[in-house]
């Protein structure tokens, strides 16, 4: 059974997120707390596998109680409104620490908050599954290397007339990001293209974010617009994106197509689109993540393509569904999160 703590000043919302998780068979509401401070004090007395958390809310924001937060602590998923300040917190709790976020549908009181009721359910479940071990580890102490580029082959030369690097990721996506992102070369010469399973609104700050800490520009994709090298591409959350290419041109599509097995934006359909591009080098890795999505692009990637393809190892992944499912295709490679920006570049000249 998982135990959760709901944490929001709103009575109404308190009261439907208890609902719906009470309508689960594995899981239940233990309490539930009006505001940070009143978390804290249920989280000295009890412990909760899981830990709903609004982000705005009077006396002590969830920013607030994630810096305040024991050793010994639930896994956090945030409950958000979309507004740009909504969104910029959340992205910052999750460098905090908390495993996913949930979008207030219409504002901090959603009366429809019922929208998101089994995208709800479901994130309560991943984050239980992920605990908080891996999520409470410094990335930052990791040591990243960054091998120089290795030499192309005869087959490169002939096929390859340009590099493209991709991602794919979901649960503890965005902070494994920020150990990838800023370890990749400023003179990188390739684009990059990166699927986080996300809401609608919440990439925008999560793209503004990598782009501080990164020496590449990282920026939210725009349809239609050319691939540049050493740019970074997140998919907007809630949209499809592909890659084409057209005259010589690498360029994106981003459209309101709809979920491919439940995923919007989809790693498969960002990994089939490379697949089907002539003449294109790919490297690409799938991160931390519950579920399978990518999978079905690798096999296509692997099919086509001369590719070089990483899978986040157990030892570092948050969740380890997505890369334990691509993994255990032939011609992937399983690595540590600290390696990984190094074998996306090896074979790209920079």
């Amino acid at each position: 059974m998982i135990n959760v703590l709901v944490v929001d000043d709103s009575a109404f919302m308190r009261k439907m997120l208890t609902e719906f998780i009470n309508s689960q068979a594995d899981m239940t509401t233990k309490a539930v707390a009006r505001n940070g401070s009143d978390a804290l004090e249920k989280l000295s007395k009890e412990s909760y596998d899981v830990m709903t958390l609004d982000v705005e809310m009077p006396v002590m924001t969830g920013i607030d109680v994630l810096k305040k937060l024991p050793v010994q602590r639930p896994a956090v998923i945030m409950v958000s409104s979309k507004t740009q300040r909504g969104s910029d917190m959340a992205v910052q709790a999750l460098e905090l620490g908390a495993v996913e976020i949930v979008a207030k549908p219409s504002g901090s009181i959603s009366l429809d908050i019922d929208k998101v009721k089994e995208e709800f359910l479901s994130k309560i479940r991943a984050a239980a599954a992920a605990g908080t071990g891996k999520l409470l580890q410094s990335r930052t102490s990791f040591k990243t290397v960054i091998l120089p580029p290795a030499a192309p082959t005869e087959q490169m030369i002939a096929t390859s007339s340009r590099n493209v690097l991709a991602i794919g990721t979901s649960t503890g996506g965005p902070k494994a990001l920020q150990t990838v992102i800023p370890a990749l070369p400023a003179s990188l010469a390739a684009p990059v293209f990166i699927v986080q399973h996300m809401p609608p609104s919440f990439t925008e700050s999560l793209a503004k974010r990598l782009n501080q800490l990164s020496a590449l520009e990282v920026k939210e994709a725009s349809h239609n617009e050319t691939a540049e090298n050493g740019v970074v591409y997140i998919a907007p959350g809630g949209r499809q994106m592909r890659v084409g290419r057209k005259e010589g041109r690498v360029f994106l599509s981003v459209t309101d197509e709809e979920a491919n097995e439940g995923h919007r934006p989809s790693v498969d359909v960002l990994f089939k689109s490379l697949a089907a591009l002539n003449h294109i080098s790919v490297s690409a890795a799938i991160l931390t993540g519950m579920g399978k999505d990518g999978t079905e692009g690798v096999k296509r990637l692997l099919e086509n393509h001369n590719v070089r393809i990483a899978a986040e190892s157990a030892e570092t992944a948050v969740i380890y569904g997505m890369p334990k499912a691509a993994a255990q295709l032939d011609g992937v490679e399983s690595l540590p999160l600290e390696q990984v920006a190094a074998f996306l570049t090896r074979s790209v000249s920079h």
